[in-house]
């Protein structure tokens, strides 16, 4: 798409080489779609270095009146300064520098009055060596990357927070120990001992939940599929709680008939199964429900395993359903780190599933995953 051709300011200072072959034509329905349908700012100079085109958003982003900025030298419209304060385009010099450069890779930028803004920059040449017949120059705000930032800053904070207190605990234990050690029975040893365990646990599984999120963030969780037994990974976890003192009979699990064969990572299923009971039993009420069938998966039909989860609580607020899923996010100020439930949606799509949640039945929250049987390619 040729940039700002049909602009007055353009043809004002078009050079007099021959004109440029057209484009192709646009595809139906993108006829109408211009510089000012962008989201980022789009600013395009001319082989004089006067700007020739300047959108919508690049005066947003700049607070630079679109009128004003066409027909100026490109270092004018967009007096751009790098963090040390040099005037950027004095810097890359654009028209004059060396002849086998492309362009200008995206970075962060100061324009006046100190507001950051992303610029990258691109140098149209007629061929590789030839001179710079167009500048074009992007500009995003900074918006997203500090809304990332942030995102960054609170996971830090929580995986301190949330590491500080079983280290205290393993540190005091441990320095007791050495330095009193005759002073203790069998008992009491074996008392601080098992605290040490139980928090030295603790930490792997939150580094666990760290690494997780970081495959899970930059799509490289990786899925061994095996034959799992669903309804065995669930009688686990079930005597996992009954052990650390949940009665047996809180626990309900309905096991449909002719289920497919499930190939699934067994330590993933076992994650999912871990989170969403932990979910159910630390913020619900009553008898929890793990129900276990044959369903469709995706699109085309395949054929694939539902399993639902649900307890008797109180359930989760209407307006907090879009939330569940992101990080951070807590049902109650009853502990955890709140990044659970992002890690269980992650690992689920990474099999190819989905998952909801919902009201249960007894009015308690209902989450439900559905996963495809994904038999490997070499047993088909």
């Amino acid at each position: 798409m040729t940039v700002g051709t049909d602009s007055p300011a353009q043809a004002r200072s078009a050079p007099p080489h021959a004109p440029e072959p057209p484009g192709p034509a646009p595809a139906d329905g993108f006829a109408g779609v211009g510089p000012d349908d962008l989201a980022d700012g789009l600013v395009v100079a001319d082989e004089t270095g006067r700007v020739v085109c300047f959108n919508a958003a690049a005066g947003r982003i700049t607070a630079v009146p679109v009128g004003r900025a066409l027909g100026l030298p490109l270092d004018e419209a967009l007096p751009l300064e790098d963090l040390k304060g040099h005037r950027w385009w004095a810097l890359t010099d654009p028209y004059g520098g060396l002849a086998i450069r492309s362009g200008q890779p995206e970075r962060n930028l100061l324009l006046p009055g100190g507001r950051e803004v992303l610029v990258s920059a691109r140098y149209v040449r007629e061929h590789p060596t030839g001179p710079v017949r167009r500048v074009v120059v992007s500009l995003r705000g900074t918006d997203a990357r500090r809304r990332t930032e942030r995102s960054h800053a609170e996971l830090i904070a929580t995986v301190a927070h949330e590491l500080r207190s079983p280290l205290t605990s393993v540190k005091g234990f441990t320095a007791t120990l050495l330095d009193k050690w005759e002073r203790f029975t069998d008992e009491q040893k074996r008392l601080m001992l098992e605290t040490v365990d139980a928090d030295a646990g603790r930490i792997k599984r939150l580094i666990a939940e760290l690494l997780d999120i970081s495959r899970i963030d930059s799509g490289r969780l990786e899925v061994r599929r095996q034959p799992v037994d669903l309804a065995a990974a669930i009688g686990r976890h079930i005597q996992v709680h009954t052990t650390g003192g949940q009665r047996p009979d809180r626990f309900f699990v309905r096991i449909r008939p002719q289920l497919p064969a499930l190939w699934a990572d067994p330590d993933k299923i076992d994650q999912i199964l871990g989170n969403l009971l932990e979910n159910a039993v630390r913020h619900g009420d009553g008898t929890v429900t793990i129900e276990v069938a044959p369903a469709t998966a995706g699109e085309d039909g395949e054929e694939g395993t539902e399993v639902t989860v649900s307890d008797e609580g109180p359930g989760i607020p209407e307006a907090s359903m879009n939330r569940v899923f992101t990080r951070f996010w807590r049902g109650s100020k009853r502990g955890g780190t709140g990044l659970g439930l992002y890690i269980v949606k992650g690992v689920v799509e990474a099999h190819g599933g989905t998952i909801t949640v919902g009201r249960g039945p007894r009015g308690g929250a209902e989450f439900r995953f559905i996963l495809p049987v994904g038999t490997p390619a070499h047993l088909l």
